[in-house]
């Protein structure tokens, strides 16, 4: 497996109008739909790319001591760079109610040697020096250069005592690195989010009982979706089986809206080497759960032979509030709604033994349960929405669609994405029967 850690929009638009066409309406409603889909990416076009920061992210310099630490706000994306030694700093100013998460995702360049052990530590401190968490992830057994994530926590607690009230903190990273690991620098991006207060308290202990069983194995026709190349162009996945081709080095970024109340089960299957080459690559493929905060919820990897292998994650509860009181990192880390990431790396060493050739990958998604109510937030979080589903993945999934394929549930964006609709075509297309209807309007008249 890779990377183990140690713990210590429903955008106001006029698509909704309607049409003074019968035709008009349909195309405009296919916009409407090319509207809302994300841009392409570069996994897309099938070739392994560095790791696709945000857009939007905003560059900050990480500075040596608390004294120069730039301010990081929670809502906002950054890019940084982590060398070999030493600590970065960078600041926060926090109330002290609300909980802070900052995810640091480092990226080792592409063709760097690095060891199973090479990663990275996040944690939090306050203005005495005392630890509110930390965190580290690792390359782990493959042994291939990807993106690693670890967070870093302040959580308001009203019995805590360290790290407590409001006032500035410390977000410290560094480079955990055996001796004589490569001096190149990691491209970081950080991600520091707000999570409100309750506006009342609720349970204060996890649940002792649920559904631990693991369902049977979705089958059925699988529908194409390209991956992304980061947690930000992280494709849509919806409960079904979903294809798309892997090659060694990439890792491939998916996202699934999880309600509260509802679990999540995932396998990814890779599949046989086309070569007909036999060779063995120890923790070939590992596929990561990410929760909202990118906080590693867990993974599962196999070793390949050339033949197909699958990866299951084990069964995880319910979404629920109270599993943060849990002692268990795969339950206590699914306490929120919103987008569980699933990321998907195929060792680079696959090359030498199957050749440097897309393989065919398979993702199952279930999500299962009712969904409840949500816990009761006294503001907004920081992005806004990010413990939530939108309306608009809530039309992709309804509760209770598990089938294979996601066929109905997703059927416009997978007829855009399966035809290679862009856009501009499809604006094109509104011009076209726009004109036809002022011809005919005019033919009328005259």
């Amino acid at each position: 497996m890779i990377g183990r850690r140690t713990t210590g929009w429903y955008a106001r638009t006029s698509c909704g109008r309607p049409s003074l066409h019968a035709r008009v309406a349909a195309v405009g409603a296919v916009l409407c739909a090319a509207a809302l889909l994300p841009g392409p990416t570069a996994s897309a076009a099938g070739t392994p790319g560095p790791y696709g920061f945000a857009e939007d992210a905003r560059s900050v310099q990480g500075a040596t001591s608390t004294t120069d630490a730039e301010r990081l706000r929670p809502g906002t994306t950054y890019t940084s760079s982590l060398p070999t030694t030493g600590k970065l700093y960078y600041s926060l100013e926090l109330d002290a109610t609300s909980n802070a998460y900052v995810s640091a995702t480092a990226v080792p360049p592409e063709g760097t040697t690095v060891s199973a052990s090479d990663g990275i530590r996040v944690s939090v401190q306050d203005a005495n020096g005392s630890s509110c968490s930390f965190e580290t992830a690792s390359v782990g057994s493959s042994r291939s250069p990807h993106p690693i994530t670890a967070v870093g926590a302040r959580e308001a607690k009203p019995s805590g005592t360290l790290c407590q009230g409001g006032g500035t903190y410390y977000v410290v990273v560094e480079r955990v690195a055996r001796t004589g690991a490569s001096p190149a620098a990691w491209d970081l991006e950080l991600t520091p989010v707000l999570e409100p207060r309750l506006e009342r308290t609720g349970e204060t202990s996890a649940p002792e009982a649920w559904n631990s069983a693991s369902p049977a194995p979705l089958t059925g026709g699988a529908t194409r979706r390209a991956g992304g190349t980061g947690f930000a162009s992280a494709r849509l996945l919806t409960p079904g089986v979903w294809r798309d081709d892997i090659r060694p080095g990439q890792t491939l970024f998916y996202r699934v809206p999880v309600d509260w109340g509802r679990q999540l089960y995932a396998t990814a299957d890779l599949g046989s080497a086309s070569s007909g080459d036999r060779g063995f690559v120890p923790g070939a493929l590992d596929m990561s759960l990410y929760n909202p905060v990118r906080d590693k919820v867990e993974d599962a990897g196999v070793s390949y032979d050339g033949s197909q292998k699958s990866a299951v994650l084990d069964p995880l509860p319910p979404v629920a509030y109270p599993n943060r009181y849990a002692a268990v990192g795969r339950v206590n880390t699914m306490r929120f709604a919103g987008s569980y990431y699933l990321v998907v790396h195929l060792a680079a060493q696959v090359a030498d033994e199957f050749g440097d050739v897309p393989i065919g990958l398979k993702l199952r998604v279930r999500v299962e349960g009712a969904t409840e109510a949500g816990p009761g937030y006294s503001g907004q979080s920081a992005p806004e929405g990010l413990f939530g589903i939108t309306a608009q993945d809530r039309a992709a999934a309804p509760e209770g669609h598990g089938g294979a394929g996601g066929e109905d549930a997703d059927a416009t964006m997978k007829l855009i994405a399966a035809g290679g609709i862009g856009t501009g075509t499809v604006l094109l297309a509104v011009l076209g029967v726009w004109t036809v209807v002022a011809r005919r309007r005019a033919g009328a008249g005259a």
